[in-house]
């Protein structure tokens, strides 16, 4: 009698959608704010159910809990899982930040290294000041080199496939401005990081692509995760959807399935909720230091330029990471955004926790949706390891 009670509960959860995955970290604290993660969760999925979302938390060097809520197709009423692949965005910029942090600890450039000595092809960028010094990678990094966010007729050059995007990105170059002087103003430039990206595949000798694949993909574990779709992550793609009213939409997020044109080292990469874990882990200093050494990370996270957003409290910016106060606690955080897509990785480094919010329904509802979810998560998740310390 007990074993079917218990085939009709994982029946019944595989029905509603939902599919959890828990690590015992013999912690009770830890364990309550996890149930509270999942209530916070699951209120945010029901002011909008539509599509899925995909939810994990870090501790340490684990995942210790991932749950799935809603589907990855809503069409063919896939249910989203713990192996569900998503776009992650604008989070790819962690990914393109840990290869400069590796450069340099290697030895190969400095933060303060002029760009233009390895991609010469910058100074095609138009308006820039001729008194103005040149452009450094720290300045790339933290979004302090005055270089607009896109270029002039931004579709031409966001479109094309990943094996062609450097040849992109020189094309669109010209139709590039620089806004501020270098080192002026933090302004977000998405072609910034992807001449980033190039101009570190020239640092390296090894194009941006390849390195990432085997320098940081391959030591990480990250198995499920690639610059486009592949023969590992097709199958368990989300479809994703952007809401038109109340409404979703398929369509566009199909089409740039095809490539995003010049944006590979600023938002091209698709993961799982498991693989970005693996990220965060060692973030939170949790290694392997063959990938990057705890110092360098240390380092890394005293090296912040203040910054200020009118509607959220996201205070400044370092080499892969935004310092976003969530209440009183200042968590190192990074979302991501692409037609049909939202990601969000948060955590907090004293507390060795951290926290990943994958959804594959894009719009202005949502967006606020996950990301006050992520807030309210990494506060619940610090809170507990605040009172097992007492």
């Amino acid at each position: 009698m007990k074993r079917l009670a218990l085939v009709f509960l994982i029946a019944g959860l595989f029905l509603s959608g939902v599919t959890v995955n828990i690590e015992a970290d013999n912690d009770a604290d830890l364990d309550r704010a996890v149930k509270l993660v999942d209530d916070l969760t699951a209120a945010e999925f029901a002011k909008n159910s539509l599509g899925s979302i995909t939810v994990g938390v870090v501790h340490g060097r684990k995942l210790i809990w991932t749950k799935s809520y809603g589907y990855a197709d809503i069409e063919k009423k896939e249910f989203a899982t713990k192996d569900t692949v998503y776009r992650i965005g604008g989070m790819t910029a962690k990914i393109t930040a840990l290869m400069l942090l590796q450069l340099v600890e290697a030895g190969k450039i400095s933060l303060s290294d002029s760009v233009e000595k390895y991609f010469p092809e910058i100074n095609t960028i138009q308006g820039r000041d001729p008194a103005a010094p040149p452009v450094t990678f720290l300045q790339l990094a933290t979004h302090t080199s005055g270089i607009a966010d896109e270029p002039d007729d931004v579709a031409t050059y966001t479109r094309g496939p990943v094996a062609s995007w450097e040849q992109t990105l020189i094309a669109a170059l010209p139709h590039t401005r620089f806004v501020y002087k270098p080192g002026e103003q933090y302004l977000y430039s998405n072609i910034g990081y992807a001449l980033l990206g190039a101009a570190l595949g020239h640092v390296a000798g090894e194009p941006y692509v390849r390195y990432v694949e085997k320098r940081i993909f391959a030591p990480l574990g990250m198995k499920h995760t690639s610059f486009e779709p592949n023969a590992s992550t097709q199958p368990q793609l989300a479809k994703g959807y952007v809401m038109v009213g109340e409404k979703v939409d398929g369509t566009v997020p199909e089409r740039e399935h095809q490539g995003r044109g010049y944006k590979v080292p600023s938002g091209a990469v698709y993961s799982t909720v498991g693989d970005m874990a693996r990220l965060l882990s060692l973030e939170l200093g949790q290694g392997p230091e063959t990938v990057l050494k705890r110092q360098t990370l240390e380092e890394n996270s005293q090296r912040i330029v203040k910054v200020h957003y009118l509607n959220e409290n996201i205070t400044g910016y370092g080499i892969g990471f935004m310092v976003r106060n969530c209440g009183a606690l200042a968590t190192f955080s990074h979302g991501g955004f692409v037609p049909g897509y939202l990601a969000w990785g948060i955590l907090n480094r004293s507390a060795g926790v951290g926290f990943i919010v994958l959804r594959n329904v894009d719009g202005r509802k949502t967006h606020e949706s996950m990301s006050k979810l992520a807030c309210d998560s990494i506060v619940q998740l610090s809170n507990s390891t605040q009172t097992a310390a007492k």
